[in-house]
């Protein structure tokens, strides 16, 4: 399987890089986080003259609830790790969320007269973290995205370390305009662009791999 992490170029954000690694088949917990966040880290350094974040928001997409505290424990420790590496007294912010697309999920209107378009589905941007949400635990339902066809399904955000202290607003509102930097749709998405764009990376990285393998198998 392929492995990739984006990171945002600027304050904005509006520019991205990717690193990618090959791991094992089915294997979700990125081993080599470290290596691949310390080299965003630096192009980071580089392209902004010399700052350094002073916050790390990580959208981590790809696992289920129950490897949740394993994969929190080992790559958090691993984007600490990466920042420690670059400069030892480095330690910035960091808020470690986790977005899920595939549950069984759906909200509806209870006015029709608050239904979107033709479809009737939510307006985009509706959020719900009560009610259906964990009683202790910090996560919410958002709907960033305008449902064309079918019915809409919200993206379930799990926040599992906040060492910056993001309200619930905040973090909600943050998460939904990232949800609008996306340059392949002039309308807000479903994620946040960061995921998909290491969606992207990793099915490019992957097609390449096929490919060069073909190739090499050919030659033989």
């Amino acid at each position: 399987s392929i492995a990739a992490v984006v990171g945002s170029m600027d304050a904005h954000p509006s520019r991205y890089a990717a690193t990618v690694r090959v791991q094992q088949h089915r294997q979700e917990i990125v081993h080599e986080m470290s290596s691949m966040v310390q080299e965003l880290l630096i192009m980071f350094y580089k392209s902004t003259g010399g700052f350094k974040p002073h916050r790390i928001i990580m959208y981590r997409d790809g696992i289920s609830e129950g490897q949740f505290i394993h994969v929190l424990q080992h790559e958090l420790t691993a984007v600490r790790e990466a920042c420690i590496k670059l400069e030892a007294e480095y330690k910035p912010g960091i808020t470690f969320i986790v977005v899920q697309k595939r549950h069984h999920t759906r909200l509806f209107c209870a006015d029709k007269k608050e239904q979107s378009g033709k479809s009737g589905n939510i307006p985009a941007g509706t959020t719900v973290d009560l009610g259906i949400t964990h009683p202790t635990e910090f996560d919410f339902y958002l709907c960033s995205h305008q449902g064309i066809q079918g019915t809409s399904r919200p993206s379930h955000y799990h926040v599992l370390w906040d060492d910056n202290h993001f309200g619930s607003d905040e973090l909600q509102c943050l998460t939904y305009q990232l949800c609008h930097t996306y340059v392949r749709c002039t309308r807000s998405v479903s994620i946040p662009a960061s995921a998909y764009y290491a969606h992207l990376v990793a099915f490019r990285a992957r097609y390449h791999l096929v490919e060069k393998e073909h190739d090499s198998g050919e030659g033989s």
